[in-house]
């Protein structure tokens, strides 16, 4: 007897190992476990960009008597452990985070921050290894430590597929450097296109 034809994926579509994050996972998988174990890498892409303030780490007096610090204590934590952070973003820093990032000597906007207004993906890559792709920003409201009834609702998958790493990690590459700019149909609107970054102004 024949066998019956098995029906093929469309192209462009594989099978992959996905966990679901909801709300207040966003929290607990990104920022207390993915973000801290890095220890090459650690890519940001985020359409909004706010101060984050999470709970002090685990035997500190601070933890202790319930405080917390900006995330930005961790991010400068792995960038003095050699680690490649990047942040990628759609628009301004808020206040309060261009004023904390100012407080650290160790994280610099020229070096771990870039702007394009064309930025709304929403995704964290961890060393090759994890992936992070959903709905939340960077932010207090997204992924930092809010009351349930405080918070926004979040949605997102977390993923170790080598395919899908490659892949948005190639278009991060794409962004931050600048090789979107040329044929960039909001050049006129961006307040400092990538691609002319680290370029010195020619004398007139």
């Amino acid at each position: 007897m024949a066998r019956r034809p098995t029906a093929r994926a469309p192209r462009g579509t594989r099978q992959a190992r996905v966990q679901l994050v909801v709300d207040a996972d966003h929290y607990t998988e990104l920022i207390e476990k993915a973000v801290p174990s890095a220890e090459v890498a650690l890519w940001i892409a985020t359409a909004n960009l706010k101060e984050l303030r999470i709970e002090a780490p685990v035997g500190t007096r601070a933890r202790a008597r319930g405080r917390y610090v900006s995330v930005l204590e961790t991010l400068e934590a792995l960038v003095s452990r050699g680690v490649d952070v990047r942040i990628l973003h759609g628009t301004r820093p808020s206040r309060a985070f261009t004023g904390e990032l100012a407080r650290r000597r160790g994280l610099s906007a020229k070096q771990h921050l870039r702007e394009c207004p064309r930025v709304h993906l929403k995704m964290i890559a961890v060393d090759g290894r994890s992936l992070y792709l959903g709905s939340a920003n960077f932010t207090g409201a997204g992924i930092g430590a809010r009351g349930d009834a405080r918070r926004n609702f979040e949605v997102g998958i977390l993923t170790d597929d080598e395919h899908l790493l490659d892949e948005l990690q190639g278009r991060f590459d794409q962004i931050w450097s600048g090789k979107e700019c040329s044929g960039c149909g909001l050049r006129r609107e961006c307040p400092k296109p990538i691609d002319t970054l680290g370029k010195r102004a020619r004398p007139k």
